[in-house]
């Protein structure tokens, strides 16, 4: 039986294009796809005429709404009803398709799919979790801005959560888990992250909690999943997006300064290059919203083909590794469902 994706067609910055050459790349890299395409039929069907084989393998349902990127999440679900981000995420729901895929509004799209899908046994908040490049390996780390303000049992789940994401996608044993502090001491952080941590330390589960981390640590890769709020995640999320940006720059200029720093680079360019592929952005584009009961991925509003394409394979993968039951099986193993004895006491801290 062939994997179906819901696609929200007209979310994004450059959309329906990039989403359209997208899906177009991901069903060359995985030919047994299947599409659900959502949106403007009079922009889409010129599209998929340059990609015949998408046309075959996807269906194409029109909708004229689609959800403005500035749009309030409670105004995106009063009025997004037949938008295209509403019909993926409903898509899912129902059961006409394995996962959802949007690079439209973030608010809108956590909203909607919580609002359709609801949360997972013992989750009692969803969070955004993704992949970023570190020295040694990927390192997963959430919340990247679902949840702004969150208490030390919000902390617990996101670290259960996050580990089960860790194994299934960067197939680790048994992954590390750091709390993102101020400092590694126990006594360093807000209540929040020390009762976190003693919820991790206290709760008998099998998660090699390693304690806390500074933001230096995270890009070492000293842990597999890096723990945080939703303010605190997203902030360096962008932060590290924008050192990036500022490194590259600062390179490019460099190299264009003088003869001999062209020479440089034309030595250099393979190394460069393969450093560009290893912490090009688009290939880690793709993050779930772990703790909906679905799948549900965000692509980045500003990418190209190859970043939602590299979005569409995230949501292949956790699909295909049961990212979700394994999430259950683990919540109900360890007794944190919100009737179990430790879920209770997570609920009361």
């Amino acid at each position: 039986m062939s994997l179906v994706i819901a696609l929200d067609a007209m979310g994004g910055d450059n959309a329906p294009g990039i989403v359209i050459d997208g899906a177009a790349k991901a069903l060359r890299q995985s030919p047994g796809l299947r599409f659900l395409l959502f949106g403007d039929e009079g922009r889409i069907a010129p599209l998929l005429e340059r990609h015949p084989a998408l046309a075959a393998a996807g269906e194409l349902r029109h909708t004229g709404k689609a959800v403005a990127p500035d749009a309030k999440p409670s105004q995106a679900l009063r009025q997004g009803r037949d938008s295209s981000m509403r019909l993926a995420i409903d898509a899912v729901k129902t059961g006409e398709a394995a996962a959802a895929v949007s690079a439209g509004n973030t608010g809108a799209l956590m909203a909607m799919a919580k609002f359709v899908l609801k949360t997972l046994p013992g989750i009692d908040r969803p969070a955004i979790a993704a992949l970023l490049p570190t020295r040694r390996a990927p390192v997963v780390m959430l919340d990247l801005g679902a949840n702004v303000d969150c208490g030390p049992e919000h902390l617990f789940q996101f670290a259960v959560m996050g580990e089960v994401y860790a194994r299934a996608v960067l197939d680790i044993a048994k992954p590390r888990v750091g709390i993102l502090n101020v400092g590694t001491e126990e006594v360093k952080g807000d209540s929040v992250v020390r009762s976190a941590a003693a919820l991790l330390r206290d709760s008998g589960l099998a998660i090699d909690y390693y304690g806390f981390v500074e933001g230096g640590d995270v890009s070492e890769g000293r842990v597999h999943v890096v723990v945080t709020d939703g303010f605190t995640g997203n902030v360096a999320l962008k932060i590290t997006e924008g050192t990036a940006r500022l490194f590259s720059a600062a390179l490019r200029q460099a190299f264009r300064s003088s003869w001999r720093a062209r020479l440089g680079y034309l030595l250099a360019r393979p190394a460069l290059n393969r450093m560009r592929q290893r912490f090009d952005p688009r290939l880690y584009n793709g993050a779930m919203f772990l703790g909906l009961n679905g799948v549900v991925v965000k692509s980045h509003g500003g990418t190209d083909a190859v970043g939602f394409a590299a979005a569409i394979s995230a949501a292949i993968q956790l699909v295909e590794q049961g990212t979700n039951e394994r999430i259950i099986a683990e919540m109900n193993a360890a007794g944190t469902g919100r009737d179990s004895p430790a879920g209770r006491k997570v609920a009361a801290s």
